[in-house]
């Protein structure tokens, strides 16, 4: 097996993530690393935690808009609605919607740091 598809069987779109870059998968793997850092900085959870729920959808957007790029589907989905939720001020909701995400999150970090 390889990264790319590890991540394919936790549901990324792969194929489509290189589109995006010039089917360089060079570049994208570089991507993916900076995506780990990015996860680590942007924690949303912490967030809620405080009752920050500004910065938890601005931490939201951004992963978001990162996972998207890359074309992490299922962290995508997730991230969009976490935004949508928020947005629409529902906090409570959006915040389950979090915790269940989170053990895929983790799942795809570690697969990403098992290779980069």
């Amino acid at each position: 097996m390889s990264l790319l598809d590890d991540l394919r069987e936790l549901g990324a779109d792969v194929d489509e993530g290189l589109q995006r870059f010039m089917n360089n998968s060079s570049l994208y793997e570089r991507m993916l690393k900076k995506l780990v850092a990015s996860a680590n900085d942007l924690q949303v959870m912490p967030c809620f935690e405080s009752g920050d729920l500004e910065k938890a959808l601005a931490n939201a957007h951004t992963l978001k808009g990162v996972t998207g790029n890359l074309s992490i589907t299922p962290l995508y989905n997730a991230y969009s609605e976490i935004v949508s939720l928020l947005r629409e001020n529902k906090p409570d909701e959006a915040k389950t919607k979090l915790e269940a995400i989170l053990p895929v999150e983790e799942k795809v970090m570690e697969c990403i740091g098992k290779y980069i």
